[in-house]
């Protein structure tokens, strides 16, 4: 009997040390709950986003009362203020889904949901990155396009600060990704 009780005590593996103290183990813990703080930042955005669907209700509301009377400039700067406005709303939705999936909680009840966009689960922060510089650029382009549509009210030092920003914005994307493949974290 007592053989085999040496072998069973030398098969089971020893439990590993314990390294820390319980002061160490308690702190370790409180910091991994403290990721719980950004949740509030994420619902903050949320409601960021209800504020940008009354701007983007209230400019489609301005365009479609004054369909007739704008002119065709008018209409186009409109029309890309709503497709700026989708493009930050966008941004959100990735910036608070990935965010909150990256750093706060998984959504494991929404795995099978049948509305759940593909990428949700599979965009790093690295990824992430990336979106958001792509969507700067974007909504800087817009807004540049906006500029030139109403060129006649902004002065040539206005303009070439525009030009210059959204430059600015386009070479940083660039560096950004070419760093990122760079590091072989690019697809």
């Amino acid at each position: 009997m007592s053989e085999s009780r040496s072998t069973v005590e030398s098969e089971t593996p020893n439990p590993p040390e314990r390294r820390s103290s319980n002061a160490e183990h308690y702190f370790e813990h409180f910091l991994f709950g403290s990721r719980w703080i950004m949740a509030p930042v994420y619902l903050g955005l949320v409601g960021a986003m209800l504020i940008l669907l009354v701007k983007f209700g209230s400019e489609l509301w301005h365009l479609l009362s004054h369909a007739f009377s704008l002119s065709e400039s008018e209409i186009i700067i409109g029309v890309l203020t709503l497709v700026d406005v989708a493009l930050i709303m966008n941004l959100l939705i990735i910036i608070i889904f990935s965010g909150y999936e990256n750093f706060v909680s998984k959504m494991e009840d929404l795995h099978s949901h049948h509305d759940r966009p593909e990428w949700m689960g599979h965009i790093g922060f690295t990824d992430l990155k990336i979106k958001v510089i792509g969507s700067i650029v974007a909504i800087s382009g817009i807004e540049l396009l906006k500029s030139f549509m109403n060129v006649e009210n902004l002065s040539d030092r206005d303009m070439a600060w525009m030009v210059g920003i959204h430059l600015t914005f386009v070479v940083s994307g660039v560096l950004y990704a070419v760093m990122d493949r760079l590091q072989g974290k690019g697809h």
